[in-house]
């Protein structure tokens, strides 16, 4: 479907990318951008690294902030406290993201054989 460009980077570019844009459907948005990415994913784990990824990178921009601006235990402490929301705000992310490595490894399974 995706060819082989499959792996973590496209996958979380492509999460990223439909999440913003799906961003307006409250729960199929998220699920149908994870579904997607884990499709491009091709494995489980690959995929929910990729969910996770963009959460990762907007705590350490805000930690980065943090210690511009000299108050680093404040931003560590934002940062953290931020990573959690956008983690539980994303489980229709992750979820999608499961889906759709399982059904990529499934693929793959069937191929081989």
């Amino acid at each position: 479907m995706f060819g082989s460009n499959r792996g973590v980077w496209p996958a979380w570019l492509i999460m990223f990318v439909l999440s913003l844009l799906l961003g307006w459907l409250p729960i199929i948005g998220p699920a149908a951008a994870g579904w997607i990415g884990g499709l491009q994913a091709g494995t489980v784990g690959a995929a929910l690294v990729a969910a996770v990824v963009p959460a990762v990178i907007v705590t350490a921009l805000v930690w980065l902030l943090g210690i511009v601006f000299d108050v680093a235990f404040v931003a560590a402490l934002v940062g953290i406290g931020l990573f959690m929301v956008l983690v539980i705000g994303a489980l229709p992310l992750f979820v999608g993201a499961y889906i759709g490595g399982a059904m990529a490894e499934s693929r793959a399974r069937r191929a081989v054989r």
